[in-house]
């Protein structure tokens, strides 16, 4: 014990001034016999002060290497590696502020020969006063309106149509009467004019205040509206075409690329879809009310088949309504499966919507036969069949999901809606989730109607040979189970609108409204928007988000190993990057405290909190020794109190949130607990604290529904467990499945898993298989699966098993998914309960991923915009996933009724398409390459001679003519082909930091690859369950190594723009590490390179420790040196595949001449000749 407490002094780090009487056995007699007598005074015993000194020697290191950490500003990290690029994020712009314009100068605007035509001056000023009485107004950032000028006209209209509204200013009523009746539902007075200027110009005004960023987002209320006006014709109330016009102007003017209009009107904007119909730069989605033509307008070029024209082909998108009485869950499922999609895949830079209120229960548009209502359930309006019209509450969720594109930046502008009542909250709770407020609860939703269901099918029809997205049907020559989608418009015994038999004149403009006919509905269905107005709840809680979190977590950690993935860092890096950000100031921190035994019960057995808490009283010797009965757990004798607090920390922050103290919480803690089962910890963890919350909020607060997603990279089987027969908590799990052979590697995740009794269909696994997935994977999923049975469920309460171990970069999970994926995943969770989410800590163990995605998530729940998600195109090994759970679960979730067969059309028609859609991609491509390489200014410039590396990132100092400027271009070699990779850095500069990387099949670079220990150049047994030996892999996980194609030079700049980074470099070795000192001699001088791991005896792709020269098999195959080298401290060692040498304490390869000796063995072995000796160690 001297000898051991002297040399760990020997450290010049750790030479520090003794205090007197806590150096024991190191000063002299006399000094000891006064350090005795201090021990004595102080009622130490020998072992106390021995574990003083050890928990400042631990404290030292982690406060050295911390300090060594944060030394590297995230700027400084070489962005070599596509992982590091993606993981270095920079703290998300607060763009505050939500634009409101309202002019009492458009309410001059009306019908002077009839009072109560339906577009009159109250459909703006009723929205505003019922904003203004929910105290929106007020939160709003007041925009002052415009007179657009006539230049801004003319980007869409002729000069003759805009005379013809001058005129109106001095004509009398007769007159105005006369030139009424020329158009299509169109009435003058002589304001028209000023007011159809003001209304335009408040629209661009909104507009460019969003994209100038002085505002995040916002809404304009104003009239007349404007997406029937066509070119060179005024029609359905609409003069100017408010929408049209701004989005050319910021196309032409402004230089925007992209725009997405979407236009929920209950009537077809015709105008605004002429005006860009062979546009691509306009994605235009129309939501209309259509009765295959016989409603207003009545014509053929609303219906679905219509899809725009040439470059504009795949970019004009029509959902037409074919019959009366869509309800919310109808609208739902058009966003779902269709809408948001293609916006994604679209990526806009700008998002505007023609918002029209028509659609709303009882809008006289809408004319809905009946409504029964339903008086068990807050804002229901009647069961299945008589549930009638979209509730105000509706808007604000559709609205929601709309915010997540474009950063955000998203304009309302006001079309139609003719129901007062309803129009006025609709509006106001569009405005109200601009503003950032939760969305409003609203009922679980029913089945969509079979007539909404072939719309959307006929949509996706005609537009997958243009979109990516659009997956998740089978084409085959059967019919589709929906009749409608079999046939093609239009329908022979409807009369049409053409050029042809277009009146010349419409006297009807003229006739009085019929009030009582044409109100009847809205008087019937008054009671009824009322009680739903009632019933909504638009509570707000006191604070935003609440945060848990204590250093006090820290003290569970490995003594075997300092390198455990499950450290203590990983809680305090979380939390330093939240106050980095700025996050912990808006934050409510919660207080700390004990989950009690009555409450850890809740889940486990009483035997188990018992076991778990006998470890305080054990030794370490006799915690090593217990560690052997679990399977991937440490012990300490801080684990149950660490595992207490942690559990605790989470019922704190659902007090918090179901009292109403914050709207939602975020809870920062470890150990994790989503494997743990009843009476059994696993996997990292002890108390199962997701369960237990779950639990906890059903027996306090009454809950009666619970959602759990759980998105960490592991299947949360302990939960899984724990809820499988219970009908009150819907479980789903997205995680890593590798068909069993990944972590905890039982088919328990496999996605036939659906629950059990009354449980059936509550449990939802979406297992991935066939390499590492990304963004894309993970939103498709949310899209077609998490989200559509959620809304159907319904939960009053959201849990999320936050665990970040499929980042990219993660050792342990080796997805790629960047911390805006879940920033985005968060955002479409936290329009669920009326917001009440809550995301616990679980898995995780990159540092710098976890840290910067939990950080995102707690942004997006604080109400920050959502980050740019570029698309990539989904793999077909996840699209092939989530189509079986579709299939497996569409018999217990009637939202998921649209994975059905759809009969293809002539086979050359759609190679014809998918062949224009191909070529029109690769056009966009290499314009997309062009405009990138111009911003790569300054590259590194690598170039390899000596060292191959597989599937690395090369950049050459290669220029090209691009646009008559010379630039550098990267590009992707693979040195086993005899091509060129990087090499050490002859400077001994230090250019990466992390971890070793790999490529995959979509061209981004996935940690823990390659050739380090966690790579794989070798297969897994296929036919077997598990992976190698068939063992019980660690909570590291473990499968077979997906396919690893090179990185496109397109994807690299992709993701640099993605991220704004503007320089690139090759991986390259440490010249030394602190670790060297461990390598040992090796013996006998000779490396066997074939021998077969030790453990499992597999040799397909194995590493040799160089401390003890012991042989383990790498992380893809059953990951046995990874767990050497975490429990021995081995920390050297050298790979067969490549004779890379990776260190585990330092993260990196390591090239250095201590190491030639075990080299040069390895290469005698494997190549039978010696490697050229160094001149220096001649």
């Amino acid at each position: 014990m001297h000898q051991q407490y002297s040399d760990e002094e020997q450290d010049p780090d750790k030479q520090q001034k003794q205090q007197p009487g806590l150096d024991v056995g190191v000063k002299a007699q006399s000094q000891g016999v006064q350090v005795s007598q201090e021990v004595k005074d102080k009622k130490m015993t020998l072992e106390e002060i021995k574990q003083s000194g050890r928990a400042e020697r631990q404290r030292r290191r982690e406060e050295r290497r911390r300090q060594q950490s944060d030394s590297d500003s995230e700027s400084e990290y070489l962005v070599g590696k596509l992982a590091e690029i993606a993981l270095t994020v920079k703290e998300p712009d607060l763009i505050e502020g939500t634009g409101l314009i309202y002019d009492e100068r458009m309410l001059k605007h009306e019908n002077l020969w009839d009072k109560d035509y339906p577009e009159n001056p109250s459909r703006i000023s009723g929205p505003f006063q019922r904003c203004s009485e929910l105290g929106l107004t007020e939160r709003c950032v007041r925009l002052e309106a415009q007179h657009s000028t006539e230049d801004m006209v003319l980007l869409q209209h002729s000069q003759e149509l805009i005379e013809k509204l001058k005129r109106t200013t001095e004509m009398s009523t007769e007159e105005l009467k006369a030139e009424a009746i020329k158009y299509d539902s169109v009435y003058f007075n002589q304001a028209t004019y000023e007011c159809s200027l003001l209304s335009l110009g408040s629209t661009v005004e909104l507009m460019e205040q969003i994209l100038k960023k002085k505002v995040r987002n916002g809404m304009a209320l104003i009239r007349p509206p404007g997406h029937h006006a066509m070119s060179e014709e005024f029609c359905g109330f609409c003069y100017f075409n408010n929408v049209a016009i701004a989005v050319k102007h910021a196309l032409e003017n402004l230089k925007l690329k992209k725009i997405l209009i979407i236009d929920w009107d209950v009537h077809h904007g015709q105008g605004t879809q002429q005006m860009f119909y062979n546009d691509p730069r306009v994605l235009y989605f129309s939501i209309h009310r259509y009765e295959f033509g016989k409603f207003w307008p009545h014509l053929r070029e609303s219906d679905y088949d219509f899809i725009g024209e040439d470059k504009g082909v795949g970019y004009n998108i029509n959902v037409p309504l074919n019959q009366t009485g869509m309800a919310d869950h109808d609208y739902l499922a058009i966003f779902h499966q269709v809408l948001m999609p293609i916006a994604f895949e679209f990526d806009p830079e700008l998002v505007l919507i023609s918002a029209g209120y028509d659609c709303a229960i009882g809008c006289p548009e809408f004319n809905p036969d009946f409504v029964v209502v339903s008086a068990g359930f807050d804002s229901a309006i009647g069961d299945p069949k008589g549930e009638m019209g979209v509730t105000p509450a509706a808007f604000a969720h559709i609205t929601h999901k709309v915010m997540s594109l474009a950063q955000g930046r998203v304009a309302v502008i006001l079309e139609g809606g003719y129901c007062l009542k309803s129009l006025s909250e609709s509006a106001a709770l569009t405005l109200r989730t601009l503003l950032g407020d939760p969305c409003p609860r609203i009922p679980s939703s029913q089945e969509p109607c079979d007539s909404v269901t072939e719309s959307i099918l006929n949509v996706i029809k005609v537009l997958r040979p243009y979109w990516k997205c659009l997956q998740y049907q089978e084409f085959t020559s059967d019919p589709c189970p929906f009749e409608e989608v079999n046939l093609s418009p239009p329908k022979p015994d409807i009369i049409l609108i053409t050029e042809e038999n277009k009146p010349k004149e419409y006297p009807e403009s003229l006739e009085p409204t019929k009030v009582e006919e044409y109100y009847k509905v809205e008087k019937r269905l008054s009671p009824v928007i009322d009680r739903i107005i009632a019933n909504t709840d638009l509570s707000i809680a006191k604070n935003r988000t609440c945060i848990a979190y204590d250093e006090g977590m820290r003290a569970h950690c490995s003594t075997a190993s300092y390198y455990h993935p499950e450290s203590p860092d990983r809680i305090t890096r979380i939390f330093d990057k939240h106050t980095e950000w700025g996050l912990t100031q808006r934050c409510t921190r919660v207080e700390t405290r004990m989950a009690t035994e009555a409450e850890l019960t809740l889940i486990h057995s009483s035997a188990h909190v018992e076991e778990i808490k006998s470890f305080e009283d054990k030794n370490p010797f006799e915690l090593k020794r217990l560690e052997s009965n679990y399977q991937s757990i440490y012990l300490c004798k801080d684990s149950y109190f660490c595992a207490r607090m942690a559990a605790g920390f989470v019922l704190d922050v659902v007090d918090n949130v179901m009292t109403g103290q914050s709207q939602n919480g975020v809870a920062i803690v470890r150990p994790p607990g989503h494997h743990a089962e009843c009476s059994r910890a696993m996997g990292f963890c002890f108390f199962n604290n997701v369960g237990i919350a779950a639990k906890y909020a059903q027996s306090k607060y009454n809950v009666k529904k619970v959602l759990i997603v759980d998105w960490d990279v592991h299947h949360g089987n302990g939960t899984q467990h724990q809820f499988y027969e219970d009908p009150s908590v819907l479980f789903i799990s997205l995680h890593r499945y590798d068909r069993g052979s990944f972590y905890p590697c039982t088919t328990e995740g496999c996605h036939t898993k659906v629950g059990a009794g009354e449980g059936t269909g509550f449990n939802v696994n979406i297992p991935w298989n066939n390499g590492p997935m990304g963004d894309s994977e993970y939103i498709a999923a949310f899209q077609q699966v998490v989200m559509p049975i959620a809304y159907e469920f319904g939960p009053e309460l959201v849990l999320v098993s936050a665990g970040f171990d499929a980042a990219m970069g993660d050792p342990l999970g080796c997805y790629s998914l960047t911390p805006a994926g879940y920033g985005h995943m968060t955002h479409m969770l936290s329009s669920l309960a009326n917001g009440k989410v809550v995301l616990v800590l679980e898995g995780g163990y990159h540092l710098a991923a976890i840290s910067n995605s939990m950080a995102m998530c707690t942004s997006i729940l604080l109400g920050d915009g959502c980050p740019h998600l570029p698309y990539v195109k989904t793999k077909d090994s996840a699209v092939k996933c989530i189509q079986d759970v579709l299939d497996v679960q569409k018999q217990y979730w009637k939202s998921l009724k649209f994975r059905v067969n759809i009969k293809t059309e002539k086979k050359e028609n759609t190679e014809k398409a998918e062949q224009e859609e191909m070529e029109r991609q690769k056009e966009e491509e290499m314009k997309k390459i062009h405009e990138l390489a111009e911003q790569l200014k300054d590259v590194t410039v690598i170039k390899d001679t000596e060292t191959p590396r597989e599937h690395v990132v090369v950049v050459e100092n290669v220029t090209e003519d691009i646009g008559g400027v010379e630039q550098k271009i990267i590009h992707t070699e693979q040195p086993h082909n005899g091509e060129k990779s990087p090499v050490p850095d002859q400077s001994g500069r230090d250019e990466t930091k992390g971890l070793p990387q790999e490529t995959n099949s979509e061209g981004t670079e996935v940690p823990g690859g390659g050739d380090s220990p966690g790579g794989n150049n070798g297969e897994n047994d296929p036919t077997t369950g598990c992976t190698g030996g068939g063992e019980l892999l660690g909570a590291e996980g473990g499968s077979e190594a997906p396919v690893v194609p090179p990185v496109s030079a397109n994807e690299v700049l992709r993701q640099l723009e993605a991220q704004g980074h503007t320089q690139m470099f090759a991986v390259t070795p440490l010249p030394w590490c602190p670790h060297l000192e461990t390598v040992s001699p090796v013996p006998r001088g000779r490396i066997d390179t074939s021998s077969p791991c030790e453990t499992c005896g597999d040799s397909s792709e194995n590493w040799i420790c160089l401390v003890c020269y012991k042989i383990y098999c790498s992380r893809f195959v059953n990951e046995h040196m990874l767990m050497h080298g975490v429990m021995e401290t081995h920390l050297m060692c050298l790979s067969f595949s490549d004779l890379s040498i990776w260190c585990y304490g330092c993260e990196h390869y390591i090239d250095n001449l201590a190491l030639f000796e075990a080299k040069n063995a390895a290469h005698l072995d494997k190549f039978g000749s010696a490697l050229p000796r160094p001149l220096s160690l001649s």
